[in-house]
């Protein structure tokens, strides 16, 4: 019953939506909100800010696409401010097809559904209301109902623009139903919507020698020709090309580049002048945002044939290359396995991390800058902190290459193949292992990858495998410290004693006997012995952590030991260490006895409750790190 309440609620919400009225009404409409005579551009612009926007390491983040596109934020700034900002202004931008290149599986497609799915939304909202000449098969703006002569004086009155002019259908029905009476022809609001065809279009190339230009544009009506008497009577005509229909709104064109010429050619007026050519008609005006998808071959081909000069000179060209960072990578996975009937079966902390390191891996490039290799590229690229690196070399590298990004392995293979081993597998989970083991399977039967492609991805494998050793190392010695956190702060602690007491020449009161002491040189090496810091390098390291926490202190900020990413790390491998015995022999002990078995058990729960493994996945992964100490 509960569901049946919610479809009636949704019909009330959808009744009490529709507005129906006359000219006259919509012009009153605007004086009090010129907003519903926006452009389709700057409807789009709007759409997408509305949802919010916040700023994050310099880069604008628009929440819009947040949830479904990941690791394109530079890329979607670029779109969102070179393009559809400008665009919205009224900027010559608008005047161009929006082009979107990119390597297969990218986000390209993900980015058109996400804009056609939120204009949808959008226009059943009060902001994003649309209203158009009832009837008319291009459910065009009613101020194109205006005449030429008047509307300067309207838009000053409104504060709009008003451009274009009626469509042939309308322009009949104004002489022969309203006698030319402006101020009655009716006006309603309309909701954008591809399935009605309603202000959203798409378009896709087939065979070009039976693909007629007729789905772009409309086509004449031969049944009612006799009727009528003529082609160029709009009544004799279907306006129900794609171009119509996405009047106001926003037109798909699905793998642009392979269409036929003729089929591209009857943008280069609707994009430069927003009209096109159908039929016997004078050009028909359309106001709607054109965008495209091709791969780079496609676009290469394209660019190399002179006679698409004036059509290129027509695009903006946005790169939309492959994620570089891995947390985000993993959350692409996760997004297609959550969309798939696989859920009942267990995928193990760190299994797609393991994938996700592999492809980025395959997508970088190697920097010219000193001591730059892949793997700490990538642990930049991902936000972590690389010791003799800043925030100024990210940048850098980022704008080191211009096509980063735009080849590797595809986040399609990725999925097949973890999807290759969900099936086969016959446990109730897979782990990092299993997902290595399908990827590296599947290289041998990859369609587009040369030999040596295939040697140097097998490299990123074994690369991708000690990653996942060393973070399953660490899950299990971390689940070994009882109270790791207590236990790390407190040798923190202990540590920021000593170097306070070391950089100011000053003695440490032993916490039990109350005795002065000097600094622990040896806790202290210790712990900086960890990361590598020289006996040469440690008083600055020392003076370096103390500059830290008084800039801290000033800004009101609590500093602790997973504060500074180098310091935390000493005090993790310093635990770690100690730890390492006991954890060896615990897992690699084929009879435990009972206090190792307790032990074993604690540590079980302790990866089930905070790690997110289960019971089983966690039993192997304590016989796998058994088998790693034991190396």
């Amino acid at each position: 019953m509960d569901i049946f309440k919610r479809l009636a609620e949704y019909r009330t919400a959808s009744e009490r939506l529709t507005w129906t009225g006359t000219f006259r009404d919509y012009i009153e409409l605007l004086k009090e909100d010129p907003v519903p005579a926006m452009t389709a551009h700057s409807r789009v612009y709007d759409m997408i800010v509305s949802h919010g926007v916040e700023e994050q390491n310099g880069v604008k983040k628009y929440k819009f696409f947040e949830n479904d596109i990941y690791g394109l934020d530079r890329t979607l700034e670029r779109l969102v401010e070179e393009y559809f900002h400008s665009a919205a202004r009224r900027l010559d931008v608008r005047k161009r097809i929006l082009l979107l290149m990119g390597p297969v599986s990218g986000g390209k497609s993900t980015i058109v559904t996400l804009l056609k799915r939120g204009l949808e939304q959008y226009s059943r909202t009060a902001r994003g209301a649309v209203f158009a000449l009832q009837g008319c098969p291009m459910h065009e703006e009613p101020l194109h109902l205006v005449p030429n002569e008047l509307r300067p004086d309207f838009e000053k009155e409104l504060n709009v623009r008003i451009e274009g002019n009626l469509c042939p259908s309308c322009a009949l029905r104004l002489r022969s139903e309203y006698g030319g009476d402006i101020e009655s022809f009716p006006v309603e609001r309309v909701f954008l919507s591809e399935d009605t065809r309603t202000g959203i279009g798409t378009f896709s190339p087939s065979d070009p020698k039976s693909q007629d230009i007729a789905d772009l544009t409309g086509s004449i009506d031969f049944s009612t020709i006799t009727e009528y008497g003529s082609e160029s009577d709009p009544r004799a005509y279907r306006f129900d090309g794609e171009l119509n229909k996405a009047n106001r709104g926003l037109m798909e064109f699905q793998e642009m580049l392979k269409c036929d010429e003729k089929f591209l050619w009857n943008l280069l007026s609707l994009t430069q002048e927003g009209n096109f050519k159908a039929g016997r008609f004078a050009l028909i005006s359309a106001d709607e945002l054109i965008v495209a998808h091709t791969n780079e071959s496609e676009y290469k081909t394209f660019i190399a044939n002179k006679k698409n000069e004036a059509l290129q000179s027509r695009m903006i060209v946005m790169p939309v290359p492959y994620n570089l960072r891995v947390s985000d990578e993993e959350k692409i996975y996760a997004k297609l396995i959550g969309q798939s009937d696989m859920s009942h079966i267990h995928i193990a902390p760190h299994a797609l991390r393991a994938a996700a390191i592999f492809s980025i891996l395959t997508r970088l490039k190697e920097s010219k800058k000193q001591g730059m290799d892949l793997v700490k590229k990538m642990r930049l690229y991902d936000g972590e902190e690389v010791e003799g690196f800043k925030d100024a070399d990210l940048k850098e590298m980022q704008n080191e290459f211009n096509d980063e990004g735009m080849s590797g392995i595809d986040p399609r293979y990725v999925i097949n193949r973890i999807s290759s081993a969900l099936i086969k597998q016959d446990q109730e989970y897979i782990n990092a292992l299993d997902v290595l083991r399908a990827l590296k399977d599947g290289l041998d039967q990859h369609p587009s990858i040369t030999k040596e492609e295939r040697e140097r991805y097998l490299g990123f494998i074994s690369v991708a495998r000690k990653e996942y050793d060393a973070l399953a190392k660490k899950e299990v010695q971390k689940a070994f410290v009882y109270s790791f956190e207590e236990s790390a702060r407190t040798l923190f602690e202990n540590y920021l004693d000593n170097i306070e007491a070391y950089c100011n020449w000053q003695k440490i009161k032993d916490p039990l006997t109350g005795e002065s002491m000097d600094p622990d040189e040896r806790l202290m090496r210790s712990i900086e012995e960890q990361i590598g810091i020289s006996e040469n390098a440690k008083k600055a390291f020392r003076e370096e952590i103390l500059i830290r926490i008084s800039a801290y202190s000033r800004k009101g900020r609590k500093f602790d030991y997973s504060t500074h990413e180098r310091l935390r790390e000493a005090i993790e491998k310093k635990l770690f260490a100690d730890l390492k015995d006991i954890v060896k022999i615990t897992t690699s002990t084929k009879t435990p006895d009972e206090n190792q078995l307790k032990r074993i058990n604690e540590v079980i729960n302790r990866l089930v409750e905070e790690h997110g493994y289960t019971t089983a996945s966690a039993n192997e992964l304590l016989r796998y790190v058994g088998s790693l100490l034991n190396r």
